[in-house]
C-alpha cells in the first residue's frame, strides 16, 4: 500500500513539513476516539477525508477514498458529488503548492509520490467526464462542467504558459461534443466559457477542427459536426482587432503568441468552419448558416472566396435557401469584392409563379430591394425584373400585389431610364394606325433565362392598367399609383410587407361606410325555362351542348 511508503517519503522532502504533519496527526487521532453522532453522515465524513489530507501528506490515500465516493451511483448519487467537489478542492490545494510538478534534482521517492497523484488526478478526470458529463442528470452534468474548467484553471496558476495539449480542456470539448443534440450542457459551455473568454475560443476552434478531421464513424461524425456547428453558431461578435482579445480565463502569466494575433485567431476559427461543412449539414443547419452568414461567420474568414462553393451549392436547394445563398453571395461582392457575374441572372430565376405566395414573400423583397439599389445597373436589367414581376401580379393574391405595385415605383425612381415602360408615344403615324387598328404582341419573352435579353424594356406595363380593376378596392386604389404623376421620392416597403389577405379583408370589415351600397337581386322561380314558354338563356345554351354532344 502507499500509506506504508509515505512516511519515510515524507521525510525525505523537508524536516519543517513532516514535524507540521504531525501535530495534526494527533487531533485527527482524537476524533477517531471520540466519534460524534454525525461521524456517520456522508458530507461529515468527506469533509473529514478532505480535511485529513489538506492536513497531511501521510493520508493522500485518502484521494483514493473520495474516488471511490465519486463513482458511486444510485441512492449515493448526493454523495458522489460532494466527494467529487471535495477532490477538486483537494487538487486545486495541490497545484497551488506545486506538489502535483516534478521539479529538476527531485528525490526519488518524491517523484514517485508525484507520479502517484498525478495517475490519481487522471483518473479523477475520467470520473469528470465520462460517468458525470455524459450522465443523464442535468445537475450532475454541470457540477462536472464547473469542477472540470476549476481544474483547467488552477492548471493554469502553476505554469507561465498553459500548456493546452496536455491538460483536460481538448477532453472537455471532445465529451461535449458528442453529447447528444439540445443537451443543456453544451448550451452552459457556450454561455459560460466559449463565448466570454478569448483563449477558451481560440483553443476550442483547434479541438473542433482537430476532432472532426480525424477518421469517425458516419454518425459519430454528425453528432460532433451538429455539436460543433451549435458552439460556432453561438458566437455572435467577430473581433476587428487584436486590442478586442484582451479576456483569458485561463492564468497563465504568459499568453501564446498566436491567441495574440488577429491573423492567428481568425485562421483558428476558419479551419474549424471548413472542418464543420466538410462534414455535411441538413437542410436546417444550412439555412441557420446562410441566415447569419454576412455577419457571424464569413468576418471569421481571411479568405472569403473559400466559401463561393458552398453558396453556390445552397442555391441549388431551392426556396428560402436559395434565396439566403444570394444573400451571402451578395455581401461577398458587395463587401469582399469577389466577382459572380451570374448573379442577377440566378436571382431573375427565383422570380417564378409561386413566389408572391410564399411564406418567405416579406423577406425576398427585403433583399431585393437592397440587391437592386444600386442605380448603376442595366436599364435593359431593371426592366425585365419590373415587367417579371408585373406579369406574376396578374395571378398573385393581394397582398403580394400590394408590395408589388411600391417596389415598382422606387424602382422607376431610381432608374428613370426604365419609365417608357409606363408610356410611350408612337410618332410615325402609319405605325400608329396599325396599332389602334390591329394592336400588337407583346415583345417581352417570358421564358428567356437571361435577363438582359428579355426585350422587356421594349414592352409596356399593361399588367398594371389591368390591376386598376381588380376585385380588391385597396389593390385597385394603389395600382393607380402608376398612372399618376411621380410627385412621391419613394415608398418604404416596410409599410407594406407585413399585409396578409386577412389583414386586408380585417381593414374593409371595419371601415366606415360613408353611404350604404347598393344591392339588387332577384331571386329566380326558374333556372332553365322562362316565366311564360320556353326555355331562358341559360336554357337554350345547356340544350346546345346536349346537342353536340
Amino acid at each position: 500500500m502507499f500509506e506504508r511508503k509515505s512516511p519515510s517519503m515524507a521525510g525525505v522532502k523537508r524536516k519543517r513539513e513532516s514535524n507540521k504533519a504531525e501535530r495534526p496527526e494527533t487531533k485527527s487521532k482524537s476524533r477517531r476516539e471520540s466519534p460524534s453522532a454525525d461521524e456517520t453522515d456522508p458530507q461529515t465524513e468527506i469533509q473529514h477525508l478532505e480535511s485529513q489530507v489538506l492536513e497531511s501528506r501521510r493520508h493522500y490515500n485518502n484521494i483514493s477514498i473520495l474516488l471511490q465516493r465519486a463513482k458511486e451511483q444510485g441512492s449515493q448519487n448526493e454523495t458522489a458529488i460532494l466527494a467529487a467537489v471535495a477532490l477538486c478542492r483537494v487538487f486545486a490545494r495541490l497545484f497551488s503548492t506545486g506538489d502535483m510538478v516534478k521539479s529538476k534534482g527531485i528525490a526519488a521517492s518524491e517523484a514517485v509520490i508525484v507520479q502517484w497523484l498525478k495517475e490519481r488526478y487522471r483518473e479523477y478526470q475520467d470520473v469528470l467526464l465520462n460517468q458525470y458529463l455524459r450522465s443523464d442528470d442535468a445537475p450532475k452534468q454541470s457540477v462536472a462542467l464547473t469542477l472540470l474548467m476549476r481544474l483547467v484553471k488552477e492548471e493554469s496558476k502553476s505554469q507561465q504558459e498553459y500548456n493546452w495539449k496536455h491538460g483536460p480542456y481538448s477532453r472537455i470539448v471532445q465529451t461535449i461534443l458528442l453529447l447528444p443534440e439540445n443537451d443543456a450542457t453544451r448550451d452552459e459551455f457556450a454561455e459560460k466559457y466559449f463565448k466570454q473568454f478569448d483563449d477558451i475560443r481560440f483553443h476550442t476552434f483547434k479541438t473542433i477542427k482537430k476532432f472532426l478531421d480525424t477518421e469517425l464513424e458516419e454518425s459519430v461524425e454528425q453528432l460532433a459536426s451538429s455539436n460543433g456547428l451549435s458552439l460556432m453558431l453561438a458566437l455572435d461578435q467577430v473581433p476587428a482587432s487584436k486590442d478586442e482579445i484582451q479576456n483569458f480565463f485561463t492564468a497563465s502569466t504568459k499568453q501564446s503568441k498566436s491567441l495574440l494575433s488577429l491573423k492567428a485567431y481568425k485562421s483558428q476559427a476558419q479551419e474549424a468552419w471548413l472542418a464543420i461543412l466538410r462534414c455535411g449539414i441538413s437542410k436546417e443547419q444550412r439555412k441557420s448558416i446562410l441566415g447569419v452568414f454576412s455577419h457571424q461567420i464569413a468576418p471569421w474568414f481571411q479568405q472569403p472566396e473559400m466559401l463561393m462553393d458552398f453558396l453556390t451549392d445552397s442555391y441549388d436547394v431551392g426556396g428560402g435557401t436559395s434565396l439566403l445563398a444570394l444573400s451571402g453571395l451578395y455581401y461577398l461582392m458587395s463587401e469582399k469584392n469577389l466577382d459572380y457575374p451570374s448573379f442577377y441572372q440566378k436571382l431573375y430565376s427565383l422570380l417564378d409563379d409561386g413566389l408572391l405566395h410564399s411564406k418567405y414573400r416579406s423577406r425576398f423583397f427585403r433583399l431585393m430591394d437592397t440587391f437592386m439599389s444600386s442605380t448603376h445597373l442595366p436599364a435593359a436589367l431593371v426592366a425585365s425584373f419590373i415587367k417579371r414581376f408585373a406579369r406574376l401580379s396578374l395571378h398573385g393574391p393581394p397582398a403580394g400585389i400590394v408590395v408589388v405595385v411600391p417596389w415598382m415605383y422606387n424602382m422607376f425612381k431610381r432608374h428613370p431610364a426604365c419609365t417608357f415602360m409606363m408610356h410611350r408615344e408612337t410618332r410615325d403615324p402609319i405605325a400608329k394606325k396599325e396599332l389602334e387598328e390591329d394592336g400588337m404582341d407583346d415583345p417581352f419573352d417570358m421564358e428567356e433565362e437571361d435577363p438582359m435579353l428579355t426585350d422587356a424594356i421594349e414592352s409596356s406595363l399593361w399588367e398594371i392598367e389591368t390591376l386598376q380593376s381588380h376585385y380588391h378596392p385597396n389593390v385597385a386604389t394603389l395600382a393607380r399609383i402608376i398612372s399618376q404623376q411621380f410627385t412621391k421620392r419613394s415608398y418604404n416597403l416596410e409599410d407594406f410587407l407585413d399585409h396578409s389577405y386577412n389583414a386586408l379583408l380585417d381593414v374593409e370589415l371595419v371601415r366606415d361606410l360613408k353611404k350604404d351600397p347598393v344591392v339588387e337581386y332577384e331571386i329566380p322561380k326558374q333556372i332553365f325555362s322562362a316565366e311564360e314558354t320556353g326555355l331562358n338563356t341559360i336554357g337554350h345554351l345547356l340544350s346546345q351542348v346536349i346537342e353536340a354532344r
